[in-house]
């Protein structure tokens, strides 16, 4: 994709707590993330990982209390709205529009700038020749494979041109070798547009392909 991005810049959270009925889930959390970076969290279900990606996101539930200050460089984000965080969230479904054609789903994430219906269909088809998958546009998203699915989700995440990439298990529900490419394919591009990530997983092999710092909550 051509388009003019912004400056990389990382992600930084500092003292970030998360509480859940006054206990604290997540406690004076600090991290950076440098772009094109990816810090890895894996723990045991209930550890607080997919919290704390809510609360980058801005969309952590009422039961919860959050605070702590997350920046993407100069830009604080906590006080953001979800939909002005520019925060883009892969999860393990790949939330594709069913009603919606495979271009419809990639121009739902295009800015609302961006009004030229050519452009547009430039922005569309251009992302769809960077994964692979040229001429799909007319194709209704039920006709693809679970591999096709997932990069057309992750390309309709990088045309929202995000400022951060959270992954939330992203991989999970993918058989091994179809694993392994979308792992690749996701990093690269995570790496190639310089966004800071942040993944959570419980896969060994995910936190090894990401590279970069890997935490441990919740573990011996």
């Amino acid at each position: 994709m051509s388009e003019t991005r912004a400056l990389p810049l990382p992600l930084r959270l500092e003292g970030v707590s998360v509480r859940l009925h006054g206990a604290a889930l997540i406690d004076a959390f600090d991290a950076t993330v440098a772009p094109g970076e990816c810090l890895t969290l894996m723990g045991p279900s209930g550890c607080g990982k997919s919290t704390l990606l809510n609360y980058l996101a801005g969309t952590l539930p009422p039961v919860f209390e959050g605070s702590g200050r997350v920046t993407v460089g100069d830009i604080e984000l906590t006080p953001l709205p979800p939909e002005r965080r520019s925060v883009g969230i892969l999860f393990q479904d790949d939330l594709l529009f069913p009603h919606l054609s495979v271009g419809g789903n990639l121009a739902f994430a295009l800015p609302s700038a961006l009004r030229s219906r050519a452009t547009r269909r430039e922005r569309i088809d251009a992302a769809l020749e960077e994964c692979g998958l040229a001429g799909f546009a007319d194709r209704d998203p039920a006709t693809l494979s679970g591999g096709q699915r997932s990069r057309v989700a992750l390309m309709r995440t990088l045309l929202a041109q995000p400022r951060v990439l959270l992954l939330d298990e992203p991989f999970n529900k993918l058989d091994a070798r179809l694993r392994g490419d979308f792992r690749q394919f996701v990093f690269e591009h995570a790496r190639r547009y310089g966004l800071p990530t942040v993944l959570v997983t419980h896969d060994e092999a995910d936190a090894v392909a990401a590279g970069g710092a890997v935490i441990r909550w919740g573990e011996a």
